[in-house]
């Protein structure tokens, strides 16, 4: 939605090259305080775990996003077919442990 409106005023977007590969991600924390929502997006691996992205927002502006991912999500299952929910990780699956 936001990139139709910026398409719709002729904003030129600056797309910096680092991210143009776009990065890989399956887990990922949300916290929040009063005032924003904070989503750290990581690629969890066998061995090691990395964040790949931190994202804050504001309320006003999480609440629209979720809106757009669940039009985007009904979109997808109308025209491919339904998803199937990736089952919650392990308990504990994150950190050092004992082999």
């Amino acid at each position: 939605m936001a990139v139709d409106k910026a398409e719709q005023k002729g904003i030129q977007v600056f797309f910096p090259e680092h991210l143009k590969g776009g990065v890989y991600c399956n887990n990922m924390i949300v916290s929040h305080t009063k005032e924003e929502f904070i989503m750290d997006f990581m690629m969890i691996a066998p061995a090691s775990a990395i964040l790949t992205a931190r994202v804050i927002m504001s309320p006003g502006h999480m609440k629209r996003t979720i809106a757009a991912l669940r039009s985007n999500l009904e979109t997808y299952e109308k025209n491919i077919g339904a998803i199937t929910e990736a089952k919650e990780p392990e308990p504990r699956s994150i950190g050092f442990h004992k082999p």
